[in-house]
C-alpha cells in the first residue's frame, strides 16, 4: 500500500514546497547546528502530514526494496532497500529506523545530517542497514 494516494501527490508536493520555503525563510539552512537541530516549524498538521508524505513517497519510489521499515509516525511506514525481507509470521523487516516527522523532514531537506540526528539521539534505528545518510536528502 502506498504512503500516498496516487490523488494527493500534488498536494504532497505542495506541503513539501511550503514546509522548505519556511526553512528558507528562516534561513535555517545556513544556521549553525544548535538551531538546525530542533528546526521545527509551526506549520499545521495536514501540511507536516503530506510532507512526510510526499517525502517517503519519493524514497520508497528512489531506493525500493523490502529490507527496511523506515516509520515516520504517525505518517507514514515504507519499506526500502534490498535486503531480507521480513517472514511470514512477522511483517516488519529485519531493519526498522523509527524517526520523527520533524527528524524526517530536516534529514530530507538536508537541514541535517544522519549523523547530525545521530549523535543527537533523535534516530532510533535497529539492524544492519540502520543509517540512511547515503540516501538523503531526497532528490527528485
Amino acid at each position: 500500500m502506498s504512503v500516498i494516494r496516487k490523488q494527493d501527490i500534488q498536494k504532497g508536493k505542495k506541503a513539501w514546497e511550503k514546509w522548505l520555503n519556511e526553512a528558507e525563510v528562516q534561513h535555517i539552512f545556513q544556521a549553525p547546528f544548535e538551531l538546525r537541530i530542533q528546526y521545527n516549524p509551526i506549520l499545521d498538521k495536514q501540511t507536516w502530514a503530506m510532507a512526510v508524505r510526499y517525502t517517503l513517497h519519493y524514497m520508497e519510489i528512489q531506493h525500493s526494496g523490502e529490507g527496511v521499515e523506515l516509520r515516520v509516525a504517525p505518517w507514514g511506514a515504507i519499506k526500502i532497500l534490498e535486503g531480507p525481507a521480513s517472514d511470514p509470521h512477522n511483517l516488519t523487516p529485519p531493519d526498522v529506523i523509527e524517526l520523527t516527522p520533524s527528524v524526517w523532514l530536516r534529514l530530507a531537506s538536508g537541514i541535517t545530517t544522519w549523523n547530525e540526528e545521530e549523535k543527537s539521539g533523535h534516530i532510533s534505528a535497529v539492524g544492519d542497514r540502520d543509517n540512511l545518510s547515503a540516501y538523503i536528502p531526497i532528490r527528485h
